[in-house]
């Protein structure tokens, strides 16, 4: 239950501090005085998103904080799933800096809106107006139902099954796809494969072909180039090893004379040697080159091969083309083994889809196994609120289609006067009735959910009298099993609570701010005689709120 509200800059707020106790604590004040203003800021601090315009002075910082005392809910471990500290007495922090940037705290430690909103509902039910009309959606009924029936588990369960199956089927459809879109493309595949394996182009070295389809087709100038060489070598008596030979006999002779000479002689040998080896060299080259047209015609041939192949896929080397191979087997491999996948993926999507079935089969039972209890108590709780008279049906069908809560469609019938035909809720109930049929939800709910604090922001709205008495001494029994707060504008609810806050708007020189007291009990009297006969209280309106307090 909450303990203990802050809200500072919050909208018209400025600072409020009020300490809140167990039981029934009232809310009242007149319209527009801001009541709604504190639901807004419960809102954030459960996670809602903060609107930029939420600060009162947008220089400073707005700062929303509830602490409280949870030690007998049991909701560790649902603070552990969330990655949150748990503590008995828990702190939340909502902060909304200037400029709009939103910061949330759980026991000072930071954390995620989402995390915020994982914890929310199990601290606090906030029932706006405009939740009644949540009465008349299908998801609402199947939960009210499963609270009843204890179904948290395996709903879970069948929701987690359920997201397997969903994911086996579009897992399939893709693999399916894929070998739709692989079989139309298969058999050019095959051709640009076949086609590259041909060309057997594993280790081939596209420059070393160039060079020798140049020497191929070079040959006879290469070979008369040689021979020409050689002989300006050896040729007698001018050639140029001879010469060279002459000149080291020539130096020979000088060498002795100084070391110079010598020196040259040195060189001019080393240079002789050299064109010895250069010569043998070239006699062996010109020996290697032979005409071969056959093997020209073939390394032209597979040259040309490589070009058309690497113009055809708009590559520059070898390498890509090898590369573009590799792919093209691995695609076909692929296509080979995808019938294999799809096989297995068709046997876990069935698979799952079982499970699911069964799962939400069981759910379905229980379902229906808690209907009777659960319509029973609604019509008894009716009849106090004022409908002695009114009937349910719940009317659930199993489909076949694999629902987010469940295989089960529910319409829910309702029929307020004995022999009426019983018709679609959203259609029959008036909004007096759905207040009601919720009021009586939310005390069945109350008992099975062990929430800790519920608030109910004008829930009475549409009666009156004696209603708004029943409606009042339910609300006094729930108080006993949980913290409730009711923001109402109907006496008979308001002197029912053990502790009564009153919101109010004042006005300084410069701007209006909303407060909110704790009021005594005189001022209880005044307020509730206030409610029954207006501004001016008559000596009766303060009987009848003594009265009603009494």
């Amino acid at each position: 239950m909450i303990t203990r509200l802050t809200i500072k800059n919050y909208t018209l707020i400025e600072d409020i501090q009020v300490n809140m106790e167990g039981g029934l604590t009232i809310i009242t004040g007149e319209t527009g005085a801001g009541k709604s203003i504190l639901l807004g800021a419960l809102s954030l601090l459960l996670g809602k998103r903060a609107d930029l315009n939420s600060a009162k002075n947008p220089d400073k910082k707005c700062v929303i904080e509830a602490e409280f005392s949870i030690a007998e809910y049991d909701l560790e471990p649902l603070f552990v799933a969330h990655d949150m500290d748990f503590d008995a007495h828990t702190i939340l922090r909502r902060e909304i800096l200037p400029g709009g940037k939103s910061r949330a705290f759980v026991n000072d430690s930071p954390v995620t809106l989402q995390q915020l909103q994982a914890i929310g509902p199990y601290l606090i039910d906030i029932h706006s107006q405009h939740e009644t009309l949540s009465l008349n959606s299908e998801t609402f009924q199947l939960e009210m139902i499963d609270a009843v029936a204890n179904t948290s588990a395996i709903v879970a369960q069948y929701q987690q099954e359920r997201q397997r199956y969903l994911q086996a089927s579009t897992a399939l459809e893709t693999l399916r796809e894929r070998q739709a879109a692989s079989l139309k493309e298969a058999d050019y595949n095959t051709f640009l494969l076949n086609e590259l394996q041909e060309a057997r182009l594993e280790g081939v070295d596209q420059e070393a072909l160039e060079a020798t389809y140049e020497k191929l087709n070079n040959s006879e100038s290469i070979t008369e180039g040689l021979s020409r060489t050689v002989q300006l070598f050896s040729q007698e008596p001018a050639g140029i090893l001879e010469n060279a030979k002459e000149a080291r006999k020539e130096l020979a002779r000088l060498q002795g004379f100084a070391s110079e000479y010598q020196e040259a002689w040195e060189r001019i040998h080393s240079v002789i040697i050299e064109l010895e080896d250069l010569e043998e060299t070239l006699v062996q080259l010109a020996e290697e080159i032979e005409s071969d047209p056959q093997a020209l015609y073939d390394t032209n041939a597979q040259l040309q091969r490589i070009h058309q192949l690497q113009q055809k896929h708009a590559v520059g080397t070898v390498a890509e083309l090898v590369a573009i191979q590799k792919e093209l087997s691995e695609a076909q491999h692929e296509t080979e083994t995808l019938a294999e996948k799809i096989e297995n993926a068709v046997q876990e999507e069935t698979e799952w889809k079982s499970k699911a079935t069964r799962t939400a089969t069981e759910l379905g039972e229980k379902r229906r196994a808690a209907i009777p209890a659960l319509q029973e108590e609604l019509i008894a709780l009716l009849g106090e609120l004022g409908l002695p008279n009114a009937q349910f049906d719940f009317h659930l069908e199993r489909s076949e289609t694999f629902r987010e809560i469940g295989m089960d469609h529910l319409e829910l019938r309702f029929s307020a006067n004995k022999g009426s035909r019983l018709g679609p809720l959203k259609k029959v109930a008036s909004g007096g009735e759905l207040s009601r049929i919720m009021m009586a939800i939310k005390a069945i709910l109350s008992r099975y959910k062990h929430m800790p604090t519920l608030i109910f922001d004008e829930i009475d709205t549409g009666v009156s009298g004696e209603i708004a008495q029943q409606m009042a001494n339910l609300m006094q029994r729930m108080s006993g099993e949980m913290q409730l707060l009711s923001i109402t504008h109907l006496p008979q609810i308001a002197a029912k609570g053990t502790n009564h806050l009153k919101v109010f708007k004042e006005e300084t020189a410069t701007t209006t701010i909303t407060q909110m007291k704790r009021l005594t009990k005189e001022e209880r009297i005044a307020e509730i005689a206030e409610m029954i006969g207006g501004k001016q209280l008559s000596d009766s309106a303060i009987a009848h709120a003594k009265e009603l307090l009494n």
